[in-house]
């Protein structure tokens, strides 16, 4: 019977308590290497949330980064997969190995090398964790290998690690300041374009507003799934305008328990959670679980899904700061009522597009694509949160509901959302036409 380690999130302390507990576990090599897989992604799941610099999109990147790494670790030697260089932007061919490799020792020290400069400033409980995993899986994927073949394996995955990093190095989005909010911010000054909404004095400058400059995996350009411009901005009553952000208050002030739930269920929020892009992965990770998806199958899943989120927070970033356009909870106290309260806490940096929704519709375009539709799943990514898990019957289904969370918790108007999840649809089609195996 397959094992599974599952990685408590109730308490960041139980990641190291959980690999140091683990018990030894013998298994075929190809179950092995799903092990390996999956159980570093839980991992890192973990760090997301607990490595402060980690926004939604600088989480993004790293698991567009770690779902090539771990395909690519794959695909030497094994005439069914196909290399993803050539295929995303910038990437060139992996050095190959002297001769044949073990895939989950390979996998294991791609993913152990990888994860450890992607997330090297993370805490120590997390730094411990890793070493810990790295100490564990290590021992398990020697245990009866031959030695050097065991040698060979480890050193391709250290340099399949090696060579993605220092692609990564170059887009753009390697190194983080302050958080990510600029020191230096001139804002605009139109009565649509976007003002602080947090007295935190670090957010009176916007999250990461230069990230839609970074480098593409796989889409040609940020406009090649630009969303068209919102409603013009108008305080007149009876505007479009004025009748969409209506519609954010008078919803707010009559939500069921059904819509409080599914806005915090969605919420993603950082250092809360593994945001929006991990909350996806984790979906990923449950469904491989269940129907016993092959290493091959969900490294290569992973890879496309990682692609499509990065993607969509560059391309959304982009057009967030092309078009500068305020919350509602701007415009509602400026027009409305200026005693109003969203649900949520409002994020700091503009409204339009929607980051979740464009995200959530890319990922479900890709998981689509693979898995079909009306491909029933339980989302059980907050359980240890505290959430009952959600069923969905398709992943467009969930997509949306994720888009909808939005406007119940009072952060996005609906235009938003619904341009959010078009350009995700089409940034997910980019990631979805990638090939990963012949």
């Amino acid at each position: 019977m397959k094992q599974h380690l599952h990685l408590p999130r109730r308490r960041f302390l139980a990641l190291s308590l959980a690999v140091a507990a683990s018990p030894a576990w013998a298994a075929p090599r190809d179950e092995l290497a799903q092990r390996i897989l999956v159980t570093w992604h839980r991992l890192v799941l973990e760090l997301v949330r607990h490595t402060a610099t980690y926004s939604p999109p600088v989480a993004s990147r790293a698991f567009g980064y770690l779902g090539v790494t771990s395909h690519e670790a794959l695909v030497a030697g094994n005439p069914g997969l196909v290399s993803l260089a050539g295929q995303v932007n910038g990437l060139s061919p992996a050095p190959q190995p002297s001769g044949d490799t073990d895939p989950a020792t390979a996998l294991h020290y791609a993913l152990s090398a990888a994860t450890k400069v992607l997330f090297g400033n993370t805490g120590p409980t997390g730094q411990r964790a890793h070493a810990a995993l790295t100490d564990q899986l290590g021992a398990q994927v020697a245990d009866g290998l031959d030695p050097a073949l065991h040698a060979r394996s480890a050193a391709h995955g250290t340099a399949i690690a090696e060579h993605i990093l220092a692609w990564a190095a170059t887009d753009g989005g390697a190194t983080i300041d302050n958080m990510g909010f600029p020191r230096d911010y001139t804002p605009g000054t139109r009565p649509q374009d976007w003002v602080p909404t947090s007295l935190v004095r670090q957010q009176q400058a916007p999250l990461l507003p230069a990230w839609g400059q970074n480098r593409l995996f796989v889409m040609p350009s940020v406009t090649a799934c630009g969303p068209a411009a919102p409603p013009a901005y108008d305080e007149t009553p009876g505007s479009e305008f004025h009748a969409t952000a209506l519609e954010v208050y008078e919803i707010s002030r009559n939500l069921t328990d059904e819509q409080k739930l599914i806005a915090r269920f969605w919420s993603d929020d950082p250092m809360l959670s593994s945001t929006p892009a991990g909350h996806w992965i984790s979906i990923l990770l449950d469904i491989a679980d269940r129907d016993g998806l092959s290493a091959e199958v969900t490294a290569g899943v992973l890879a496309k899904l990682g692609i499509a989120q990065a993607d969509a927070f560059i391309a959304c970033w982009a057009a967030k700061f092309e078009f500068n356009l305020l919350r509602p909870v701007t415009y509602i106290r400026r027009v409305i009522d200026p005693a109003w309260e969203p649900l949520l806490i409002t994020p700091p940096f503009p409204e339009f597009p929607s980051g979740h929704s464009t995200q959530s519709g890319a990922a479900a375009t890709v998981l689509t694509a693979i898995f079909g539709e009306n491909f029933a799943f339980e989302d059980t990514s907050h359980e240890d949160d505290g959430f009952d898990p959600r069923g969905f019957s398709s992943f467009h289904a969930a997509s949306e509901e994720a888009a909808m969370s939005r406007l119940y918790g009072g952060i996005h108007f609906r235009f938003g959302n619904q341009a959010g999840l078009e350009q995700g649809r089409c940034i997910g089609a980019f990631a979805a036409a990638l090939r990963t195996e012949a």
